[in-house]
């Protein structure tokens, strides 16, 4: 009798907790893209000498929401949510690590640690690298640190190039920031979130 007493309070405990986990959970759970270039495999096919880009980012779901972008004169407004330039994702500003030089739109971007926005209209986003650094709280304050888009200024920025972007005929539901058609010398950078997916190329720099 003891032993099924026992059983049921932590059944009761692991469900009440599961709960309290569930109700915690951040609305936007953090994601990342890697990927690595530059490097070349062995006859025994071993991998060596590669170079690691890692994308840091919050991932918003949609949530049933529609016309997340807008149209025309109110396009961004909505995911801008008030700040000057889109984080490119949710709450802590995305952040790219780059352990490669990379060129992009024919401007170098050299190796370390930046955060990424983008400037968005309905036929071209524009790409930012800024040394802004990123704060974890929005209550932090750190001098050159921004909280998502809020407070951001051009001031600090390394790199800016534009984005190629379409309508998608397929919505995705949670943001993806993702590598795609990737060789070891390059490949595209690609964001897609709602009916919205962007690319830029880039390539491994020297």
């Amino acid at each position: 009798m003891r032993l099924v007493k026992l059983s049921v309070g932590v059944a009761v405990f692991v469900f009440c907790a599961s709960v309290v986990m569930a109700q915690n959970r951040p609305l936007s759970p953090r994601g990342q893209a890697s990927t690595q270039v530059g490097g070349s495999y062995n006859s025994e096919g071993q991998y060596s000498g590669g170079k690691w880009i890692d994308i840091d980012y919050g991932r918003p779901i949609l949530r049933g929401r529609t016309d997340m972008f807008g149209e025309g004169a109110n396009y961004s407004t909505k995911i801008y949510a008030g700040a000057p330039i889109w984080r490119i994702g949710a709450d802590v500003t995305t952040r790219i690590t780059t352990e490669a030089t990379l060129v992009i739109d024919g401007k170098t971007l050299p190796a370390g640690e930046y955060s990424m926005f983008a400037e968005l209209t309905p036929t071209e986003w524009t790409l930012v690298f800024s040394n802004l650094g990123a704060k974890q709280t929005f209550r932090e304050e750190t001098q050159n640190t921004v909280w998502g888009g809020y407070g951001y200024t051009s001031d600090l920025d390394v790199l800016r190039a534009p984005m190629t972007v379409a309508e998608h005929p397929v919505s995705a539901d949670q943001l993806i920031v993702t590598f795609t058609d990737m060789t070891q010398q390059g490949g595209n950078l690609t964001v897609w979130f709602s009916d919205q997916i962007a690319t830029i190329p880039f390539e491994v720099g020297r």
